[in-house]
């Protein structure tokens, strides 16, 4: 099926990642010229743009404006921004033991680069552009221990992307704005946190009880990037993660 991403340049942030790898190879497999971002990975970024051809790789760290500023200067005129970085904090905390310090680090890694990502894209964006923003199913249905988290994905899924979404046709009267909602996906950021035991547990509350791959996640962000298949779809959240209904609170 005709995706109309062939020829469409496209920044992927995060794209060091399991699921920002996993967008990456997607958009690229529809013909479309990516740029891969990473913060940390580069070595891991430097090989996903050999994979892809030598494109163009741009290191910045998303919680710095001036950075995020160069980001977008350097990677040209785009089409499309799936804005994929973010960090989960391993460390269960309970909200009377969490320290104000991981607090701000989790909202600026989450909410703030988000925020960054899209003010740099819709500032410069034009015609039939799309951004999709990644969420998490924490944004929806809250996840104990981690309340930091799940506030800035609530914050991405809920107020920004539905102001974005009427923002932007001020000025781009085509522009899109999208978000996923990934549940438990297998990449380096959960990658030994979520064991077999856990995974039977956390399925409870799913109709598919299973943990998704990148790969399933990166193909709703295509989807929803496309000018074809979703030209008629903004302020939407397209939530992966095997029919989830919730958590579990008691055994």
């Amino acid at each position: 099926m005709e995706t109309g991403l062939n020829g469409k340049r496209v920044l992927v942030t995060g794209a060091s990642g399991g699921i920002g790898s996993a967008c990456a190879r997607a958009f690229a497999a529809e013909g479309a010229e990516v740029v891969v971002h990473y913060h940390r990975g580069r070595e891991r970024a430097e090989a996903l743009a050999s994979e892809l051809g030598d494109v163009p790789i741009v290191g910045a760290d998303l919680t710095h404006e001036d950075e995020v500023e160069r980001l977008f200067g350097e990677s040209g005129t785009l089409d499309v921004c799936a804005a994929v970085a973010g960090v989960w904090p391993s460390e269960d905390v309970p909200v009377w033991e969490l320290p104000l310090e991981r607090w701000h680090a989790t909202l600026d890694a989450n909410l703030t680069a988000t925020f960054l990502t899209a003010r740099g894209f819709l500032s410069r964006v034009e015609g039939e552009g799309s951004l999709i923003l990644v969420g998490s199913t924490a944004g929806i249905f809250g996840e104990a221990g981690h309340a930091d988290y799940a506030a800035a994905k609530s914050a991405v899924l809920g107020g920004l992307l539905l102001s974005l979404k009427n923002e932007v046709v001020r000025r781009s009267p085509q522009v899109r704005v999208n978000a996923v909602a990934p549940g438990w996906t297998e990449s380096p950021m959960t990658r030994g946190h979520v064991s077999q035991d856990q995974v039977r547990r956390l399925s409870r509350t799913m109709a598919l009880r299973k943990v998704a791959q990148p790969e399933d996640v990166a193909r709703q962000v295509v989807i929803l990037a496309s000018p074809e298949l979703s030209g008629h779809v903004t302020g939407q959240v397209v939530t992966v993660a095997g029919g989830m209904e919730g958590r579990v609170i008691h055994d």
